[in-house]
């Protein structure tokens, strides 16, 4: 496990980065180019090693929170420095994300990313919509489809 200082130094040579020392000695560090509201790409980065990157948008099958973050605690610098990338660049990058879903009985739905949002559609009729992608993902599970 990489040290606390180890990973400071791995994010801090990212220079599109900013640091912000929040509470208990934790620090964020932000990508203010975002052409989204959201700005946090390190979160809570602690003493003790453990850390958050944000990864909702990157379309990859990262293990993240309700928030969209991913748990870094035990990654290595490889690993550290290929998230960090892939965040920054899924907040740089407005291009749309469609996936394709399908259940045992052969129905199709299609989740969309339209801005911040994450739209469901059987054909051209709008499904449902939601504010986060794994919200619609969890959505698309718990109905029974699985992405093509």
């Amino acid at each position: 496990m990489l040290t606390f200082e180890e990973k400071l130094d791995i994010i801090g040579s990212f220079t599109e980065l900013k640091r912000y020392d929040v509470s208990l000695g934790r620090v964020n560090f932000h990508y203010e180019n975002s052409i989204f509201e959201k700005k946090i790409v390190v979160y809570h980065l602690h003493p003790n090693g453990n850390g958050f990157v944000y990864a909702e948008r990157i379309n990859k099958n990262y293990k993240t929170n309700k928030k969209g973050m991913v748990n870094i605690r035990n990654y290595t610098e490889e690993e550290l420095r290929q998230i960090i990338k892939e965040s920054i660049s899924s907040l740089s990058e407005s291009s749309l994300i469609e996936e394709t879903w399908i259940n045992e009985e052969k129905q199709i739905l299609k989740l969309i990313q339209d801005f911040d949002l994450w739209n469901i559609y059987a054909g051209d009729m709008l499904d449902a919509t939601y504010a986060t992608y794994n919200a619609a993902v969890d959505y698309l599970q718990q109905e029974g489809f699985k992405r093509l």
